[in-house]
């Protein structure tokens, strides 16, 4: 058994490390390599066939680097390519995100809700999927495109333009926001600022506590005593990229 192999995380740019957040405060002594696709960011816009081959590439190279498990931290990608990945490669596991909307249904039925989400992931198959079993009747998609490409960059004020023009009119509207994308938690107060008070629906606490009963029962939880170790790669090798991901971890 593997257990002193890393977790592998990836996602098509810095997003994912909202969902590597919650994983290392479950599993701190684990070690993870965490993969950001910034060259071929964004995924949303891409065919399920590009964003296989993406997929496969990344998903060799965490083979290549002895993973033992690996976690899909892009909504789009998980909503694309998870089952793809799991019958290719059939001898180690995967963790997929995917948007909040069950929580919805479960903890706020009666409530208006916008599902903020790629244009990937709404119109996938496995999103519509589950939107239709637990759709409340007042749902709104929004599909927010290039709003994830400006969370890469990091423009603060081109972020703030953007939600102004397209989040303003349904302020006092919404009850719920689900983020469906790895990318908008890092922007939550900016969007709570454009909508006003509003409960935030987010998947990423849950894949860490699935993740840890994953570990559990396949037995390859690390047991060792000292804090896990981070890796970092970028695919366009992004040294800006780099540093913005070390700063944001020291938030943690």
């Amino acid at each position: 058994m593997n257990t002193e192999g890393a977790i592998g995380i990836f996602d098509s740019g810095i997003g994912g490390f909202t969902v590597l957040k919650e994983i290392i405060k479950v599993l701190p002594n684990e070690n993870y390599i965490y993969y950001s696709d910034s060259k071929n960011n964004p995924y949303g816009d891409k065919s399920d066939k590009q964003i296989n081959a993406l997929c496969e590439n990344i998903v060799n190279l965490l083979i290549e680097q002895k993973c033992k498990i690996i976690v899909i931290a892009c909504n789009t990608a998980s909503a694309k390519s998870v089952q793809y990945l799991r019958k290719k490669y059939t001898h180690i596991p995967f963790i997929a995100i995917e948007p909040a909307y069950k929580m919805v249904y479960d903890y706020a039925y009666d409530e208006s809700t916008l599902v903020m989400a790629t244009k990937g992931t709404i119109e996938s198959e496995k999103f519509n999927l589950l939107y239709h079993m637990y759709n409340n009747h007042k749902t709104i998609l929004f599909p927010c495109v290039g709003l994830a490409d400006l969370i890469e960059e990091g423009n603060s004020s081109k972020i703030k333009i953007y939600l102004k023009q397209y989040l303003e009119p349904y302020k006092g509207k919404i009850r719920n926001v689900v983020l469906g994308c790895t990318h908008y938690p890092l922007i939550q107060h900016e969007i709570e600022e454009t909508l006003g008070q509003v409960h935030f629906f987010n998947g990423a606490p849950y894949l860490a506590t699935h993740l840890k009963n994953v570990l559990q029962e396949k037995n390859l939880v690390n047991h060792q005593q000292k804090k896990g170790t981070i890796q970092f790669i970028d695919s366009s090798n992004d040294k800006q990229k780099k540093n913005r991901f070390f700063e944001i971890l020291k938030e943690i």
